[in-house]
């Protein structure tokens, strides 16, 4: 048996979360031509193993062997120790090297669903993040209707059918590794048909980028089969909940001490929790008034600037601390990791009687909320929130902004003098109520 390499970066889990979130793996040589790396992101890091054949076409491979243990115990099977990951990529580049001279080539046998999926998830791997939540969507809705099927015959009406089911059916409740699967009740109210349409939507869009990517690859002959399958329309609108003034000192003073910072950081910021948890104290520039965000969710970095009370918020957390130590953490040092905000947010609404209780990405919607009813422009808004553009911004704070986008389009029109000007005067609504009756 191949002895286990070792690697003081990687071994165990506290050792990887002092690593700096990046995109680009942190790699450690296995054997010769294979190299196992390690994927931090905010919600926990990812194995990856990477085959180089210098005689192969393309050089380098790769291969998405699972999640790593920083958040649950190794099960094996999904999540994955620095010693198990390492028996996985040796195991894969063995399978690697018996394939044929062109391990890209169509493989003899039927090409599925399954087998595109499977292609998608392994780029996706190396060049995207999130790649939990979409390899959560498609062995939930994706790859047990339609994975056994063969691309080339699949039918456009199949796919509608099977896209309008995901829109009427139950929503399922994620449960615990190889547990049965539990569903809520069948959406009725207007609301949750609206979300259960949005949610069958990006399976949709996960669907076709993986049958894309195969079309692309000349895996399959054409793509009419699913281009004609259209989204659900108007239901990506959604009802956006935030603090008022009064609500958000509630919850301040009501968070217990060591989660109290987390709250206030995220309302003056609007970052993300795992962008909180990552920041560093170096960070955040006193000069510019400004906290780095080095890696964000659209994978590019950006810098938020604070108010004054913001300001002195980071101000006083980062006195007197080294560059390099976290600048939110637990009472004993160690990093917030994932899920972790759950039970102090929910204890801190309770306490400042916040109801229905909120979850902590809703202090993300207060900071941009409270942006646009100031009139902020919307672009101003997305920057700071780390938007790709401006369709994510305008879809959940356009509507919040009447009085801007009314003062604005008053003091801009032009008047064309095409309504003569008379002595008619409004009444006033206690006036009209008084003569209604």
């Amino acid at each position: 048996m191949p002895r286990t390499i070792r690697n003081p970066k990687l071994d165990t889990r506290s050792a990887r979360a002092r690593l700096a979130i990046r995109r680009e793996p942190y790699w450690t040589p296995v054997q010769q031509g294979l190299a196992l790396g390690y994927r931090r992101a905010p919600t926990g890091g990812t194995w990856i193993a990477r085959r180089y054949d210098r005689d192969a076409s393309p050089a380098l491979t790769y291969k998405a062997l699972g999640a790593a243990d920083d958040a649950l115990d190794a099960d094996g099977i999904a999540t994955l120790d620095f010693g198990t990951a390492q028996a996985r990529a040796r195991t894969w580049f063995a399978d690697r090297a018996k394939s044929t001279a062109d391990p890209d080539a169509p493989s003899a046998g039927p090409y599925t669903v399954a087998d595109a999926i499977r292609e998608y998830l392994e780029w996706y791997a190396v060049h995207r993040k999130a790649l939990r939540e979409v390899e959560y969507r498609v062995n939930a809705y994706v790859l047990p209707a339609l994975g056994a099927l063969e691309v080339s015959a699949l039918r456009t009406t199949s796919l509608r059918r099977w896209h309008e089911a995901l829109a009427t059916a139950p929503r399922r409740v994620r449960g615990k590794k190889g547990a049965a699967p539990t569903y809520r009740a069948t959406p009725t109210d207007p609301e949750t048909i609206r979300k259960r349409r949005f949610t069958a939507n990006k399976t949709l869009i996960v669907l076709k980028a993986a049958l894309n990517r195969a079309w692309r690859e000349g895996r399959v002959a054409d793509d009419l089969a699913w281009r004609r399958v259209t989204p659900f329309r108007d239901v990506d609108q959604p009802r956006v909940r935030w603090l008022t003034a009064d609500e958000a000192v509630r919850l301040v003073n009501a968070a217990e001490p060591t989660f109290r910072p987390m709250i206030q950081a995220a309302l003056l910021t609007g970052l993300r929790y795992g962008e909180l948890a990552a920041l560093r104290i170096a960070d955040f520039d006193s000069a510019s008034k400004t906290v780095h965000v080095a890696t964000s969710k659209s994978g590019k970095p950006r810098r938020v600037p604070l108010n004054d009370e913001g300001a002195r918020l980071f101000a006083a957390t980062v006195a007197g601390r080294a560059p390099d130590a976290l600048m939110f953490s637990h009472a004993d040092g160690e990093a917030w990791g994932k899920s972790h905000q759950r039970r102090p947010m929910a204890e801190a609404c309770s306490a400042a009687r916040i109801t229905p209780a909120v979850g902590f990405h809703v202090l993300r919607h207060t900071y941009g909320s409270a942006l646009a009813m100031q009139g902020v422009p919307l672009g101003v808004i997305a920057a700071a929130l780390g938007h790709a553009d401006t369709r994510v911004t305008e879809r959940h704070y356009a509507a919040l902004a009447p009085s801007y986008v009314a003062e604005t389009i008053r003091a801009k029109l032009p008047a064309l003098g095409i309504v003569a000007q008379g002595n008619v005067a409004a009444m006033s609504p206690r006036r009209a109520a008084t003569a209604r009756t």
